[in-house]
């Protein structure tokens, strides 16, 4: 286990509003997480990620996907640019595209997801109307490793919350919100920190091999030492 002293570098991948982005960036400005954003990098032109990093000076570049003949060859191009800024981690927050398994490959234990669920539980799309419509009793959000597989690497923590009765769509996306800022957050100190590890296909966290999710709670008493 390898302590980081310099700051973590994040490439941040997003393709909407950009709310882990700015959870991101409001953690640095409080120094609530020793990292640095050194790219942000879209899909879309209007993302408000974009707007975020622009008003900051971080570099920000819109990828025009029908500027490629296909996926694969999108995905090429926008991981030329994301790797010329030499990140530790490339967080997908919000980033709505599969990627193709050749640059996730060659990015393995590099890159990391947030999803608005209990993975495995409901993978992909509207994950707050699958869960409801399953009737389940608890919802939340994942950080995961992305490979491959849709949804399917490897977590590292999870944080959950109780499904009211009286939850809508609406309500049950708001609070998972408020719970999925903070969980990326303490994903990423422990990532600075060296404690999460990817090596022979195994995640390992304090050199152990994670058989399950870490849990997380969050104590606003102490928001750097969560698990």
């Amino acid at each position: 286990m390898t302590a980081r002293t310099a700051p973590l570098r994040l490439a941040v991948l997003a393709s909407g509003r950009g709310s882990n982005l700015q959870a991101i960036l409001d953690a640095i400005e409080q120094d609530r997480l020793h990292a640095q954003v050194v790219g942000v990098f879209s899909d879309k032109p209007n993302a408000n990620a974009l707007r975020l990093a622009h008003e900051r000076a971080i570099p920000a570049q819109y990828v025009d996907p029908l500027a490629y003949a296909d996926r694969s060859a999108f995905d090429t191009a926008l991981f030329a640019r994301v790797d010329e800024c030499e990140p530790d981690l490339i967080v997908c927050a919000g980033f709505m595209r599969i990627l193709s398994p050749a640059v996730v490959e060659a990015h393995a234990g590099r890159m990391i997801n947030i999803h608005p669920s209990l993975l495995p539980r409901h993978k992909g799309l509207r994950t707050h109307r699958q869960a409801l419509a399953s009737g389940d009793s608890e919802h939340g959000a994942s950080v995961h490793l992305v490979t491959a597989e849709l949804d399917g690497g490897p977590v590292l923590a999870q944080a959950r919350i109780c499904i009211d009765s009286d939850d809508t769509e609406e309500s049950l996306a708001a609070r998972v919100l408020r719970v999925e800022h903070p969980l990326l957050i303490a994903c990423l100190n422990e990532w600075q920190r060296g404690y999460f590890r990817y090596a022979a296909l195994q995640l390992l966290y304090r050199e152990r091999v994670l058989e399950c999710p870490l849990d997380y709670e969050y104590d606003s008493d102490s928001p750097l030492a969560p698990f």
